[in-house]
């Protein structure tokens, strides 16, 4: 008889999918892990820094990049521009005060001093001739003054003796009477001579005393004149060495134009940039110190100059207890500023990541090594060394210091060995 034979089930379409369940399932859970952990970035974690927080001492300070420069300069500019008619020093000599430099020549400036003493002169005969003219008049005044007193004089008596005798009817009534006139006209006109004579001598005096005061201002002005003409003949006005000269015979020299300087030989100051981020914090008086040769030299801020030029502002910081020996101008000093006092802190090295991250947040190692993960953090002062840790971090914690250029947008970075 003929016999149904029955097919043999292979079990292999439940155990595949059985199988793509668990990977999709495991996907899944990768992608929910991903998706809570934020955006992640796997790096070999040989291409990073890796810096632990440590308790220590923080000392405020920068350091900073001085030039030597001459303590005191005196600049040496052409109070009159002229041509140069003799060069007597050369550029770099030793120079005394009052030390001949270099002869210009100007011959409108030595016309103006011409005309300027003419001036003078005229003003100064014009008031001679008032002088005179015053002391004229004061003695006519005064001639007049002792003609009509006399006939006042004269005329009393008379007038008294002929009172006497109308009583006897010696003389007449007119006679007494034109004498008596006479005597009053001489009265009269003494009270306007001597109205006359102070009237005169107050408009005469005060002429003179304008044309004095302009002739004061003309004396001023031609000593003005002369001490420019003077000025032709460049001197030096302190002692000290000669620099930046660099003229020649026959040049023209403009009105004001730097001819060279003076510079101090023997004291010396350090003038550096500093970046304006330290702007607020660097004030009159704070000290720096130089190390050379085994010996350290403090310096203190002697000057600042607000002005903010690429990003830096100037400095000059003055040595306080000796300077040293072999040190020249132009020479660059490396020395630290301090801007506070030092403090016990949490500390971290001062890394590259800070200028990624403006100090507001930073990537913390986990504690099973394996990944970092980011996290905003407070971060106080720095030096050239380390950064001070205000919040957000905890003694022996590990962070990454190296730059974050390369994953600034990550949230979460991967350590891998290869």
């Amino acid at each position: 008889m003929d016999r149904r034979i029955e097919k043999k089930r292979t079990p292999w379409k439940p155990i595949g999918i059985g199988t793509g369940i668990l990977v999709l399932v495991a996907l899944i859970w990768m992608f929910v892990q991903d998706a809570s952990a934020g955006r992640t970035f796997r790096v070999n974690e040989s291409r990073i820094v890796i810096s632990t927080v440590s308790e220590g001492t923080f000392e405020d300070f920068i350091p900073i990049r001085g030039r030597v420069t001459p303590l005191k300069t005196v600049f040496l500019d052409a109070i009159e521009g002229g041509r140069v008619e003799r060069v007597l020093v050369e550029d770099g000599a030793m120079m005394k005060q009052g030390d001949l430099i270099v002869e210009l020549s100007n011959t409108g400036l030595q016309l103006d001093v011409t005309r300027n003493e003419a001036l003078v002169t005229e003003q100064l005969n014009n008031m001679r001739t008032i002088e005179l003219q015053l002391e004229q008049n004061r003695l006519s005044h005064k001639r007049n003054l002792v003609e009509i007193n006399y006939q006042i004089k004269r005329l009393g008596r008379q007038a008294d003796r002929e009172r006497e005798l109308i009583k006897t009817n010696a003389i007449s009534q007119a006679q007494l009477d034109q004498t008596e006139d006479e005597l009053e006209y001489f009265i009269s006109r003494r009270d306007v001579t001597l109205e006359s004579q102070a009237t005169d001598a107050r408009l005469q005096e005060a002429q003179l005393a304008s044309l004095k005061t302009a002739g004061e201002q003309l004396e001023r002005n031609l000593s003005f004149s002369q001490k420019n003409l003077d000025a032709l003949n460049v001197r030096a006005p302190v002692d000290g060495k000669l620099s930046g000269f660099n003229v020649e015979v026959g040049q023209s020299i403009a009105r004001g134009g730097r001819l060279g300087q003076i510079d101090d030989p023997e004291n010396y100051k350090l003038t550096a940039n500093i970046d304006e981020f330290y702007l607020g914090r660097v004030d009159l008086g704070q000290e720096a110190v130089f190390e050379r040769a085994g010996r350290s030299y403090r310096m203190t801020v002697a000057k600042t100059y607000p002005q903010v030029t690429n990003g830096q502002f100037e400095v000059d910081l003055v040595f306080s207890d000796g300077q040293p020996d072999d040190i020249r101008r132009g020479q660059t000093l490396q020395s630290k500023l301090t801007l506070g006092d030092a403090t016990s802190a949490a500390l971290i090295p001062n890394g590259a990541f800070y200028q990624d991250t403006g100090g507001n947040w930073i990537f913390v190692v986990t504690a099973d090594g394996s990944q970092a993960v980011k996290r905003p953090v407070r971060l106080g002062r720095r030096n050239s060394r380390y950064i001070e840790v205000v919040e957000g971090l905890e003694i022996g914690e590990r962070v990454v210091t190296s730059p974050y250029s390369s994953f600034i947008d990550m949230d979460r970075l991967r350590f891998t060995g290869d």
